[in-house]
């Protein structure tokens, strides 16, 4: 899987998305209908998506809620652009209460690109956008539209989404990020796409891997108490796979080699597919806290495929 890269984060021409819109596009209230439940016909040569929205505390009222867009590389038009072959999207996105307040828009012209030779296998791959908003918990709607610049097909969705609160005293967990790839900040130049404290994350939306292809992990934790003899936090964390209820693979980690800010854990771990079956699978992230007891089991599924 690739990710977009932004005009500003690239190399290609930037493109002026506003205007674009104002040119191409009906007014905004007509773009994005009236409602959550609205049909407004945008295109005749529809341009599919998807989106998902994980959720990260930032404050005890504010929470980070990143939305991944993500699209299939075959539905591209891709053009020649200095000996590359590029495919362009401008992506639109208005984020409303349920009262229909505005909370904020975001517009980015985004880019794929692949080499004349890797065009094929490049059609066959997914790529992914990332858009991290600060939100106080709450219901919203995204309303967000997804247009192929060379084609002009165009994807439109209306999302409900519901930002939850994060408790300031309790053992806590963000959600978990299946990830396509996992790889730390320093390691990266350029774009600040998919970045999340001190890693680069790329969501993995589907939940479909490849036999053989790492699932990646990524998830916070927040409020475990302080051990007063190390000045940090303490905890078991187990990282179990489940088939039909069954354990298939435990991994324990090593709570003395995590490190982070204060009463925040980062965790990530890759788990190795080449023994698994394909099929539908279940993670559960067995987080305890060894000084005040608590204990949590955040959770999500995956699947493999041959």
């Amino acid at each position: 899987m690739a990710n977009y890269r932004r005009a500003q984060d690239s190399p290609f021409e930037v493109m002026n998305l506003h205007a674009d819109m104002e040119r191409q596009q009906p007014g905004e209230r007509n773009l994005f209908g009236r409602g959550i439940t609205g049909t407004p016909v945008v295109d005749e040569n529809p341009l599919n998506f998807t989106a998902q929205f994980h959720y990260f505390r930032q404050t005890d009222n504010s929470v980070l809620a990143a939305v991944t867009i993500q699209t299939e590389n075959s539905q591209l038009s891709f053009t020649e652009s200095g000996g590359l072959q590029v495919a362009r999207m401008n992506i639109f996105g208005r984020v409303t209460t349920i009262a229909e307040r505005l909370i904020g828009k975001f517009e980015d012209s985004v880019s794929t690109a692949a080499t004349p030779e890797e065009l094929s296998s490049a059609k066959m791959r997914k790529s992914a956008y990332a858009k991290a908003l600060i939100l106080q918990p709450g219901v919203y709607r995204l309303d967000v539209m997804v247009r192929d610049v060379e084609s002009g097909a165009t994807g439109l969705q209306h999302i409900g989404f519901h930002v939850p609160g994060f408790s300031a005293d309790k053992l806590a967990a963000s959600s978990i990020v299946l990830a396509a790839k996992l790889q730390d900040r320093d390691d990266i130049a350029g774009s600040s796409q998919f970045i999340i404290g001190t890693k680069k994350v790329i969501p993995n939306v589907s939940g479909i891997f490849v036999k053989g292809q790492p699932v990646g992990i990524y998830l916070q934790v927040y409020n475990a108490a302080i051990d007063q003899t190390l000045l940090r936090p303490a905890v078991d964390i187990d990282y179990v796979v489940l088939r039909d209820g069954t354990e298939i693979v435990k991994h324990t980690e090593d709570w003395r080699q995590l490190n982070d800010s204060g009463q925040r854990l980062t965790l990530t771990r890759l788990f190795d597919t080449g023994t698994l079956a394909p099929g539908e699978y279940k993670i559960q992230v067995r987080i305890r806290d060894r000084i005040t007891g608590e204990s949590i089991t955040p959770s999500t599924k995956f699947t493999i495929e041959k």
